[in-house]
């Protein structure tokens, strides 16, 4: 008797997914073996070029398999742009919680011989893709030590400045813009970002300022027109040389300065404030204390801190990242909750004066960026090639999916150093900014 898959008992990849999904799901696939699952009216399509695209997602399933067929170029996208894919994620996460089903254990059996041994062999992924976490620690790359950090801000930022002036626009901004209106464009949302910054951390002229994680010196620019002395620290090299370039330009290099430095090299001590923008999400949820630590020494007595930074909706569950953004976007983030954040800050001995949740404005942002690649598509090819191109529209629309739909959230945490020890310095009643 022999258990061979015979050629009428093999199913198609349109079978398979009709095994798991009803047919009438927002989704059309057509596959390498000819056959087609959904309607020809769905608003999104996805062409399964080879077999290895179904290697990939059998061998990883979820975000990162699906990724490496993607950007393997096994897996094409139809009905959105592959510099905007937001709405294929929607799709996604609709039929994950909504319609997909389990087959019984005989068709499962049947689906498993028509995949066949080959399925489970992972093919070759896209040199894009970091190694594993465990395969990092082996090698000695631990997480969250200077060399490492270096390493992983180097292969996330140095890409290209032109890359990112195309994608992130005038203000050369990587971070959640604020948006005062529904009418105001991103730009506009960016300069209301700095200003309330700005305001939250009382700044006037004469005051020093220390922005930690400093990109490319929007914030320190924004102080240093305004007469603050304004100092920034990246890990980027090519951030801290665009950054220097437009201080000069601008004729601010009296006022301003960014540094190609590690923020816990930065000699200087009582800053009148200190901005954290972006920062803290590459610190790691262990090395809070540190962080929130140093920030405290580098302010004086009464100077202000500003945190803003990605977090998770709750505090349960583990900080790391999803494979997808692990693997392919930022080797070793690591999300907490707002809360857990807050406590942090308090811990290190710094008082919170007021905490909000900027979410929608980063889901916002995001669509803003991923309007930008669409638009310049071409040249941002030309400028990284394909392959990277798609990735960042990739991860880009999965993020402003997850800000949508409270999956990640945007805190801002303003804190102040005490004057000494129960000795709080003195505010204001009530807020002293606008929104």
């Amino acid at each position: 008797m022999t258990t061979q898959t015979t050629t009428r008992d093999r199913m198609s990849v349109a079978e398979i997914l009709q095994a798991f999904l009803p047919a009438d799901a927002p989704l059309r696939v057509c596959a390498y073996d000819g056959s087609v699952f959904g309607s020809p009216d769905a608003r999104l399509e996805i062409e399964v070029l080879s077999p290895r695209a179904v290697q990939h997602v059998v061998t990883a399933p979820g975000d990162l398999g699906l990724a490496r067929a993607y950007l393997s170029g096994e897996l094409r996208l139809g009905g959105v742009h592959p510099g905007a894919p937001h709405d294929l994620f929607a799709v996604l996460e609709h039929l994950r919680k909504e319609v997909a089903r389990r087959p019984d254990a005989r068709t499962l059996a049947r689906v498993a011989r028509s995949l066949g041994p080959s399925a489970v062999r992972r093919p070759p992924v896209p040199d894009l893709e970091a190694p594993p976490g465990w395969q990092r620690a082996l090698h000695g790359l631990r997480r969250h030590t200077r060399a490492r950090d270096l390493e992983v801000v180097s292969s996330h930022y140095d890409v290209s400045n032109r890359f990112y002036e195309l994608v992130l626009g005038p203000s050369m901004t990587y971070t959640c813009a604020v948006y005062p209106d529904e009418g105001a464009t991103l730009e506009q949302a960016q300069e209301h970002k700095y200003r309330l910054v700005h305001d939250k951390l009382a700044l006037a002229p004469g005051d020093r300022l220390l922005d930690l994680g400093c990109g490319w010196g929007g914030m320190v620019r924004h102080a240093a027109r305004r007469g603050v002395r304004a100092l920034g620290v990246t890990l980027s090299a090519e951030q801290a040389a665009w950054a220097q370039r437009e201080i000069e330009r601008e004729g601010l290099g009296d006022l301003a300065e960014v540094r190609l430095q590690d923020y816990r090299d930065v000699p200087e001590r009582d800053f009148d404030a200190v901005s954290s923008i972006g920062m803290t999400e590459h610190i790691g949820r262990d090395h809070y204390g540190e962080y929130f630590g140093e920030v405290r020494e580098l302010l004086r007595p009464g100077g202000l801190f500003l945190n803003h930074c990605i977090t998770r909706p709750v505090t349960v569950g583990p900080a790391r990242a999803g494979r997808f953004i692990d693997r392919y976007v930022f080797p070793d983030g690591e999300l907490s909750a707002g809360g857990t954040v807050l406590a942090a800050i308090q811990d290190a001995g710094l008082e919170v004066h007021h905490a909000e949740n900027l979410r929608q404005h980063y889901a916002r942002t995001l669509a803003g960026w991923c309007a930008n690649l669409v638009e310049h598509w071409e040249e941002c090819v030309a400028e990284v090639g394909e392959p990277k191109a798609r990735l960042w529209g990739l991860y880009m629309g999965a993020c402003q999916y997850g800000f949508e739909t409270d999956v990640t959230e945007l805190f801002h945490v303003l804190a102040q150093r005490p004057l000494a020890p129960r000795r709080p310095a003195p505010v204001p009643l009530r807020p002293w900014w606008g929104g």
